[in-house]
């Protein structure tokens, strides 16, 4: 048995799914997912129902985050293309501005250019803006970050073409970031007649040659995500299933399971789960929050063990190597061999989502 001492981790890309769909997950659910996967801190999407498109919304949300959480939670808040749109005064209490180039679930897809215009010119910062963009839109939008001075950070970046595109962004001095998910890290479309729609998610899933651009593109990506977006069973196996895959509670131990197998080494796996998090979308880093995990530990993934709410995994029946033992966040323990210690709300919320930030009274 190895254990060791990691600090504490950060997803930067997670979908708990309240307000409107907490028959999927919720801010109690998914945050005990993200304790029982070692990860401490979680940036949670805004394409729920209602969108969080404006002050009131987020406030809103932050108060259930305050009372339910238990990992520290921090907010996005998302574009929309009506001109007279609120979000921008969200910004000092955001982890960034999401933005939806690509089709993918919910209702805050923007579809023409000026609109995406208006977005890159208007947004404030600090946090910066996070795209779902591929293909032709992400070239669309790196051209943007520098026409209008903005950071940007691509999310759950899965395609050979894509990652190339930017590194080379980055090579001239682009202020690009990225992030990669553990199901295009793993999976591929070879997967597919096995997990069926189980393994539909957005961006698909690549050919291994993608799978494979992303590992040899390692040095470019900066962050690991898992994009968790849980749907349950029924809708998965139901005759329109929406896009998406839990994986809070896998990250860890298949990114384990490549430093096992050298793929990765642990250095490597704290600078995109810790280190680049906080620095690109500004998280507080405490000394007396970590993560602790045996490295050598055996095991096979199963479903039964999960927390989240959707109950299910596309990475049900894998061995893996490493496994979460402990959580502490601020000195306390809220997670341990198996078992969420934490109450409801003792997470806390970012960014200051909690103040009034321009919101009605």
């Amino acid at each position: 048995m190895t254990r060791v001492r990691l600090p504490g981790l950060i997803d930067v890309h997670v979908h708990l799914r309240e307000p409107g769909f907490t028959h999927k997950e919720d801010l109690a659910s998914g945050t005990r997912a993200a304790l029982a996967g070692g990860i401490s801190t979680v940036l949670d999407m805004p394409n729920t129902s209602p969108p969080i498109t404006s002050p009131d919304m987020l406030l809103a949300k932050a108060r259930l985050a305050a009372a339910k959480a238990v990992s520290d939670v921090g907010l996005f808040v998302g574009a929309t293309a009506d001109i007279d749109a609120p979000y921008a005064a969200c910004a000092p209490h955001a982890a960034g501005l999401k933005v939806y180039v690509n089709e993918t679930f919910g209702s805050l897809r923007i579809e023409s250019l000026p609109a995406l215009m208006r977005i890159f010119q208007r947004w404030p910062g600090p946090g910066p803006i996070a795209v779902h963009a591929e293909g032709v839109a992400l070239a669309a939008c790196l051209a943007l970050t520098r026409l209008y001075d903005q950071r940007l950070h691509v999310c759950h970046v899965a395609r050979a073409a894509d990652i190339q595109l930017i590194a080379r962004a980055k090579s001239r001095g682009g202020q690009v970031t990225c992030e990669v998910t553990p199901h295009h890290l793993f999976l591929t479309q070879d997967d597919l007649p096995r997990l069926g729609a189980l393994g539909y998610m957005r961006p698909t899933l690549g050919t291994p040659a993608d799978r494979d651009a992303l590992w040899e593109h390692l040095d470019c990506i900066d962050c690991f995500a898992t994009d968790h977006a849980p749907h349950t069973l029924a809708e998965k196996q139901g005759e329109n299933p929406p896009p998406g895959v839990p994986g809070l509670e896998t990250m860890l131990p298949l990114l384990l399971t490549a430093v096992h197998e050298r793929r990765l080494t642990l250095d490597q796996l704290v600078e995109r789960l810790h280190y680049n998090p906080a620095r690109i979308f500004g998280v507080p880093i405490e000394a007396e929050t970590w993560t602790e995990v045996d490295l050598d530990a055996r095991y096979t993934i199963d479903n039964s063990m999960l927390l989240t709410r959707c109950g299910w995994t596309p990475f049900a029946g894998m061995p893996i190597v490493g496994r979460v033992t402990r959580v502490v966040l601020r000195g306390q323990t809220v997670f341990e061999d198996g078992r969420v210690l934490a109450l409801p709300g003792s997470g806390r919320v970012l960014f200051g989502a909690l103040e009034e930030c321009g919101a009605s009274a």
